[in-house]
Order: structure tokens, then C-alpha cells, then sequence
């Protein structure tokens, strides 16, 4: 995938979960090569007091500054516009990456063109994307769903270009729905594994 592959912006809201915060960036960091991924960074703050933005400037991460927390679709929206990626990846705070695992979701989500969304699998999500842990079966293969949970949810620019931003009166599976509707498949990565702690600090519908 070496050469073929453009930027990923990944946009992280948080509010208050510093440590949290600081844990999945050392993931992202540990487990993606800039060199072979090209990645960037973007934290949406939801009006924390915990240092987060003095903390990502240290570290040379965007950190959008919002005064109060709006909550989870809001502050996904106000990432995605300041996203400079060919692919788009939504990422709670409260996920820990592991070894190999955004190669494998670009490459599902480039395996057809009508692909629009993929998902990995994780230890705490709602729905089919939850495995027993601990999780020996890796697969390399991907099942069609008709939603994605957002806990960690790349996009296709196409697809964002497409039908916009999140419905901020709604659940983000209301985007997959919607993607569904403009012909649009979303799969799930049977050989990609995150860790999600569950029930992070910020307000959201069904993000994870």
C-alpha cells in the first residue's frame, strides 16, 4: 500500500479525558508509520479543564478550542470541516489502536469503490462489532453492516463530499443510514481490533 495511499485525518473529541486523550495518541503514534500511513491529528475540545489544548499544542496536535461541550456530532462536524485528509476517521478518546490497524481498515475501505465506511472490531461496542475478550479470532475479512458504530469510523472523503456533515439532531447511526440511501456500503474489518474502554466523559448519542 506503500506510495498509494493519501492522508487520513483523525478527528478526536474530548472533554475532560486528558489521560484518556494522552493513552490513544501514544497508541496511534506507537502502532502508525507516518512514513507508509500518513496521518494527522485533529482534537475537538469540548470546553475542558484539564489542560487538553496546552497539552496538544506541546505536542504539535490541532486542538480546536470549543468554549462548552456540545457534545459528540457537533464536535465530529467541526473536525471534519478542518480536515485536510483524502479519508476521514472519527476516534473517541477512550480507544486504544493496536498493531497494523489502519492499513487494514484503508484497505477495505478501498477494496471496492462502493465502500463508504468500515469499522473494526472492539471489546465494548453496541451491536455485532463487539467480540469476547479476549479475541484470538483474527480474520482477514469484512462483513457487510448496515451500521457502523462511531466509536472508531473512517469515511471516504467521497462519501462525506457526498452527503455532508453529521446530523447533529440525531445519532451518528443516522449517517450510515443516510449513506446507505446514496448507495453507499459500510463493512466491518473482522482482522482489525481496538481496544474502548466504554462510557468515556463526553456527552454523545451512540457514538460507542
Amino acid at each position: 500500500m506503500n506510495g498509494m495511499v493519501g492522508m487520513t485525518s483523525i478527528i478526536i473529541p474530548n472533554c475532560n479525558g486528558l489521560s484518556l486523550l494522552q493513552d490513544a495518541i501514544a497508541a496511534i503514534r506507537l502502532h502508525t508509520d507516518r512514513h507508509e500511513t500518513p496521518y494527522e491529528l485533529i482534537v475537538v475540545d469540548n470546553g475542558s479543564l484539564d489542560g487538553t489544548c496546552r497539552w496538544c499544542i506541546r505536542e504539535g496536535i490541532t486542538c480546536l478550542s470549543l468554549a462548552e461541550n456540545k457534545g459528540f456530532q457537533f464536535a465530529c462536524n467541526r473536525g471534519l470541516r478542518a480536515a485536510a485528509g483524502d479519508y476521514l476517521l472519527l476516534l473517541n478518546n477512550d480507544v486504544t489502536v493496536s498493531a497494523g490497524w489502519l492499513p487494514a481498515l484503508l484497505h477495505t475501505l478501498n477494496s471496492r469503490e462502493d465502500v463508504g465506511m468500515v469499522g473494526p472490531v472492539s471489546n465494548f461496542a453496541s451491536g455485532r462489532q463487539q467480540v469476547p475478550s479476549p479475541f484470538s479470532e483474527m480474520e482477514a475479512r469484512s462483513e457487510s453492516m448496515l451500521r457502523v458504530v462511531g466509536f472508531c469510523l473512517l469515511i471516504k472523503r467521497s462519501l462525506y463530499n457526498r452527503i455532508g456533515e453529521l446530523d447533529e439532531r440525531f445519532s451518528p447511526s443516522h449517517y450510515c443510514l443516510r449513506a446507505r440511501m446514496h448507495g453507499f456500503h459500510l463493512l466491518m474489518c473482522h482482522d482489525v481490533l481496538v481496544h474502548h474502554q466504554g462510557g468515556a466523559d463526553i456527552k454523545r448519542s451512540d457514538s460507542g
